[in-house]
């Protein structure tokens, strides 16, 4: 089985479209008035959730007209927050093609199909021209993958010279390994973190100069914050393997195991 395989039987979700749409519909929300944050506890699938993607776009200095292409985008939460609050146009391209169906899906119902466009594509073999985009946006999608030196060269052919690299990842922490599960991994298989100076090395001998360099790891929810009744890992993960995770991560912030990183770097 290859990789590629491997991820997508982790990620994948038959039914995803309408099991969203049905907890929207249920948490009651009004599908011809949807906004931001009507979509965000169900679009925004990684640590922090909008809030931390406001911040990175931020910590970007993103301008108005950028062409963003965003990899590993999966439902679009990011993309969209983009398109609405930044006023760029955003390509989303995913591994998993039930996150880009759904993805369509939100995007349509916020009208924003002239701003946000999606593709079911792999990181590693990114089918756009040389110097295609203002800016590669990713956030929480290399931890499935190994081979981090082709993905930032990838990367890097595909932004405009003095264009950006925007990331957020999770990375290893001094303390070693990671308790386990964690989302993108049940039991340490698809796991490919690296330590923080080693992801910098391998983005920085790619062909980028780095701008910024934020730890967020003390930034994100803590465990025992208040979550809501509808979210995306409740209907990707189901409440008990949830529980499971937000147990591990409790353990994994809390000894050092794994740190968030928001990083921007420029192409050469």
């Amino acid at each position: 089985m290859t990789d590629s395989q491997n991820l997508k039987d982790h990620w994948e979700r038959e039914d995803l479209s309408e099991a969203i749409r049905a907890a929207l519909i249920e948490s009651g929300k009004d599908l011809n008035a949807l906004t931001l944050d009507d979509l965000a506890p169900f679009d925004q699938f990684h640590a922090g959730g909008k809030r931390f993607t406001l911040r990175l776009a931020n910590l970007a200095g993103l301008k108005s007209n950028m062409h963003i292409l965003d990899v590993g985008g999966g439902l679009g939460g990011p993309a969209r927050t983009l398109a609405l609050e930044f006023n760029c146009r955003v390509t989303v391209v995913d591994l998993t093609e039930s996150y880009v169906h759904a993805g369509r899906l939100l995007t349509s119902l916020m009208k924003l199909e002239d701003r946000v466009i999606f593709q079911v594509g792999d990181a590693l073999n990114l089918l756009f021209d040389d110097n295609s985009f203002d800016a590669v946006w990713t956030q929480n999608s290399g931890m499935n993958i190994a081979n981090k030196e082709k993905l930032y060269t990838g990367f890097q052919r595909i932004i405009r010279p003095h264009g950006l690299l925007v990331i957020q990842e999770p990375m290893s922490g001094p303390n070693q390994p990671p308790i386990f599960p964690v989302m993108w991994s049940r039991d340490g298989s698809n796991n490919f973190l690296r330590k923080p100076e080693q992801m910098r090395a391998a983005i920085e001998a790619a062909g980028f100069h780095l701008l910024q360099w934020d730890d967020v790891t003390n930034e994100k929810d803590p465990p025992n914050s208040v979550r809501p009744m509808f979210s995306i890992q409740k209907l990707v993960m189901g409440d008990d393997l949830l529980a499971q995770i937000r147990i591990a991560d409790k353990h994994n912030d809390e000894e050092q195991r794994l740190v968030m990183v928001q990083a921007v770097f420029e192409r050469r």
